[in-house]
């Protein structure tokens, strides 16, 4: 008889202890989940897509579908747990501005400088926030849902991050992790519609060089942005202010050592937290809805149009401009804000059809110009929808 009390024993406590484990909490949606963390991994390391990015989100993902009985405080919704602090920082908005601030410390706005009409470009790239936000109020999402989908079309992570924070929370997961996925796809999304869009001889335009920038400028350059843009828009003052002002660290040639912390351990430090986070947030209990169907759907959407927008402007504002002062449409996909990919497939574009027309540096122009652009943006829908 005591044998089979102890067996009773055992196998209750067995059964309680299997209760607990991740194989009988487990369901479809959790492995669903782990398969999409598993493909953001090997898109990192297989084929390097911003694997600074996809590999803690990637991870993030596997950390965040590990199935649990609720209760423990561990999950990253569960208020307490150490990951929920650590979310803090993307609920609340506090990552992007340091993002941002080693942005600026690590961006040389030269090719803007020297050329200021590449920055209508970046504007012009814009034309993927507003038409996402447009899809989306008309596919039934709130004005406050739309504008913070819309902003996945800058291409930009940490701005997407921050306006859904705003305008969004609940949707925070699905918008980050979609915007972060299609900053990865850039070179796979872009260059199809910037072919489609452009001729042969256009492809092949030849712009003058840049011309060189002096120091004066580049100092001058954080300071009057600033003043500029937040003056218009103030609600961008957490981005735009840490933009420029990481910027003018670096720029100043006085603040070597702070500007070097911003743009080496401090970002990388925050985009550990940020990725990890971002991606642990997906949990399949509360993630895996028709919601974040569609907004991956209207990511791929905005992207497309950003890319549409920045190419088509260029080709408008070419027949204004004087032989030997066109600009190649093909750095009109830049204009979105995937610093530096979306000027890499300028170039790599370009040199398909010219193997000595390098592209790179003026791209860059747009390029940053973009990052500005989308702060801006932000700025637009958070004071006109919050």
């Amino acid at each position: 008889m005591e044998d089979v009390g102890f067996l009773a024993f055992v196998g209750e406590h067995m059964n309680k202890f299997f209760a607990y484990t991740a194989f009988a909490n487990l369901t479809a949606g959790h492995l669903i989940m782990i398969c999409i963390g598993l493909a953001f991994i090997w898109l990192a390391i297989t084929k390097e897509y911003e694997p600074m990015l996809l590999v803690p989100i990637g991870f993030g993902i596997l950390v965040g579908n590990i199935a649990f009985m609720p209760g423990f405080q561990i999950g990253i919704h569960e208020s307490g747990s150490v990951l929920n602090y650590l979310y803090f920082g993307v609920l609340q908005g506090v990552y992007p501005p340091l993002i941002f601030l080693g942005i600026g410390a690590m961006t040389d706005f030269s090719a803007l400088i020297s050329n200021p009409k590449l920055l209508l470009i970046g504007a012009a790239a814009q034309l993927g926030i507003f038409g996402a936000y447009a899809i989306a109020l008309l596919v039934g999402f709130s004005p406050a849902e739309a504008g913070a989908i819309g902003i996945i079309g800058g291409a930009d992570g940490p701005t997407a991050i921050f306006l859904s924070s705003r305008l969004a929370p609940d949707l925070i997961g699905a918008i980050a992790v979609s915007a972060y996925s299609y900053m990865a796809l850039v070179p796979v999304i872009q260059p199809p519609v910037m072919r489609l869009l452009t001729t042969k001889k256009e492809r092949v335009i030849r712009m003058k060089p840049p011309r060189t920038v002096t120091k004066q400028e580049k100092v001058l350059f954080p300071i009057i942005g600033l003043l500029l843009t937040t003056f218009i828009v103030p609600s961008g003052l957490p981005l735009l202010g840490m933009l420029f002002f990481g910027n003018l660290l670096k720029e100043s040639g006085v603040t070597k050592r702070l500007a070097d912390t911003a743009k080496g351990p401090m970002i990388d430090i925050v985009t550990i937290l940020i990725g990890l986070t971002v991606g642990a947030s997906t949990q399949a209990t509360t993630f895996l809805t028709a919601k974040s169907v569609g907004i991956f759907a209207l990511g791929a959407i905005s992207f497309i149009i950003a890319t549409f927008g920045g190419v088509m402007f260029v080709k408008i504002i070419n027949l204004f401009l004087k032989e030997g002062n066109k600009i190649n449409p093909l750095i009109g996909n830049a204009g979105v804000s995937a610093v530096p990919d979306s000027a890499r497939v300028s170039q790599i574009v370009g040199l398909e059809y010219d193997k000595t027309n390098h592209l790179l540096m003026h791209a860059m122009g747009p390029n940053v110009a973009g990052v500005i652009g989308s702060a801006v943006a932000a700025g637009i829908l958070l004071g006109f929808l919050s």
